[in-house]
């Protein structure tokens, strides 16, 4: 019986995990699937569109073309004059006259696309031209854009516990060291064996029914009445029992019994860990100046790598992009030269997204609650104070 039933427990316990993974990894998965049918779309529609040259085009080469002749006729112009009729005629450039949009709409192109447009970051290096690439832009982040902030939800229910249960662990060592230092080793040994013997007893002295507890008193030994009433109630609880204990056992019975009632049971407890997303966020609470550290040494872990690939970027350009990157402002001042290496860092993103988020949670109720106590103090201040007449 204990060799078949080792496996069996095996087996539930590989269900049970299974399960609890499940809505984790469905909402990643479906995000990963949506961003890759984005970037097949994408890349079919703004990379097969035709680039026309238009007159705008060549009007832009010859005044490019006299702007040289005259500097290479007249060397004694202005450097700065030249610097500024450069300037305006650059202005006036599209990017489609120098660009193949097959060379910019590749599949990992696209997908990088999709990636900055549900994460909200939008560098503004890459965009859609054709008309139906910008409604379709629009209609992806309708929908990419909720998928992703429930990820991010999800994720932050994940990182809150790990985060929170480090922090209590910390806390937990650090008063113990703290005891450590500060009791004597006799005292605590008194200490110890006063808890005991207090455990002890509040192990041995059962609770006592009602009707002992009734019995005891003196005045109610007078009152006959209230024996019935407590006998009543007792009888009453006593009906309760026989009616909940039998029903719980036989429900177990009948999840054991029946394979189909059985899975029903592990739905119904997918169905709620769908419920319990984002009750984590809540109840986290951390100190601000921790999440600060936090932010600060992901972020830099990134900004020592992304130098490797990205060779025109040292340490503090790439905390820079990085910064800007997770809390998704996104001005697009930095160009990536290979966009497919950071994109397999998309898991980073998200992490880190999640962490700024959370610290910006965080920080939010902090300062609601500096404005509560601002608000009671200047309130209990214009408080009219009481006048205490004579008697």
């Amino acid at each position: 019986m204990a060799s078949t039933s080792q496996p069996l427990r095996g087996k539930r316990a590989c269900k049970k995990i299974f399960w609890a993974v499940f809505p984790h990894a469905c909402f990643i998965l479906s995000l990963v699937i949506y961003a890759f049918l984005g970037a097949l779309m994408f890349s079919h529609i703004e990379g097969n569109r035709k680039v026309n040259l238009s007159e705008e085009y060549r009007k832009f080469l010859q005044n490019l073309w006299y702007i040289s002749r005259n500097l290479s006729d007249n060397m004694t112009e202005n450097e700065e004059v030249f610097k500024e009729k450069i300037h305006a005629l650059l202005n006036t450039a599209e990017r489609d006259w120098f660009v193949n949009p097959k060379d910019i709409w590749t599949f990992f192109g696209s997908l990088f696309f999709c990636c900055t447009v549900f994460t909200t970051v939008g560098y503004g290096n890459t965009y859609p031209v054709t008309r139906i690439g910008k409604y379709l832009c629009m209609l992806y982040a309708l929908f990419g854009i909720p998928l992703m902030f429930l990820v991010l939800t999800d994720m932050g229910d994940i990182l809150a516990t790990v985060l929170s249960k480090s922090y209590n662990e910390f806390r937990k060592l650090q008063s113990k060291i703290l005891a450590s230092k500060l009791c004597s080793g006799s005292t605590c040994n008194k200490g110890d064996e006063l808890k005991s013997r207090a455990q002890s007893k509040v192990v041995i002295n059962e609770p006592l029914t009602i009707m002992e507890v009734l019995k005891s008193q003196a005045g109610v030994k007078r009152k006959p009445i209230k024996y019935r009433n407590a006998e009543i109630f007792e009888m009453l609880i006593a009906r309760e029992n026989e009616h909940t204990k039998p029903a719980r056992n036989k429900s177990i019975e009948r999840w054991s019994s029946c394979p189909e009632l059985a899975r029903g049971k592990t739905m119904s407890r997918v169905i709620e860990n769908f419920d319990k997303i984002g009750k984590q966020l809540e109840k986290f609470d951390v100190p601000i100046v921790l999440m600060v550290l936090v932010i600060f040494v992901y972020i830099s872990c990134a900004a020592a790598i992304l130098p490797n690939w990205e060779t025109r970027l040292d340490f503090q350009e790439a905390f820079y992009f990085c910064f800007i990157t997770l809390t998704t402002i996104g001005f697009g001042d930095t160009q990536l030269e290979h966009p497919k290496f950071f994109l397999f860092f998309s898991l980073y993103i998200i992490i880190g997204m999640e962490i700024v988020f959370i610290a910006f949670k965080l920080g939010q109720d902090r300062l609601i609650g500096l404005y509560k106590k601002v608000i009671s103090f200047c309130g209990e201040k214009k408080m009219p104070s009481k006048k205490v007449y004579p008697k």
